[in-house]
């Protein structure tokens, strides 16, 4: 007869990120570190300004300025609620 064992973890922490990440994180939720340019073919790219070598990095595609917007507005609304959950748990009813 033939057993097969494994193990098996799980890592469960409530470590703090990096002072790089939160750096990174509050850049990525100003949204004047972002910008929209049109392509060739007349699609519109939402771009991130890098402060580490003050170059734009591509992020997105979209087919409506309108949607490029809503896709920035979309990431700068994730890096704030990144943000917010460094600061720990917070109390939403007392007794």
């Amino acid at each position: 007869m033939t057993y097969l064992y494994y193990k098996t973890s799980t890592y469960a922490s409530n470590q703090k990120p990096s002072e790089k990440n939160i750096k990174e994180w509050k850049h990525l939720s100003d949204k004047k570190n972002w910008r929209i340019t049109q392509l060739a073919n007349g699609f519109y790219q939402t771009e991130c300004l890098n402060p580490a070598r003050e170059e734009w990095h591509d992020v997105t595609r979209r087919e409506t300025v309108e949607g490029a917007e809503a896709a920035i507005d979309g990431s700068i609304d994730h890096f704030a609620k990144k943000l917010e959950a460094t600061k720990g748990p917070k109390v939403v009813k007392t007794f």
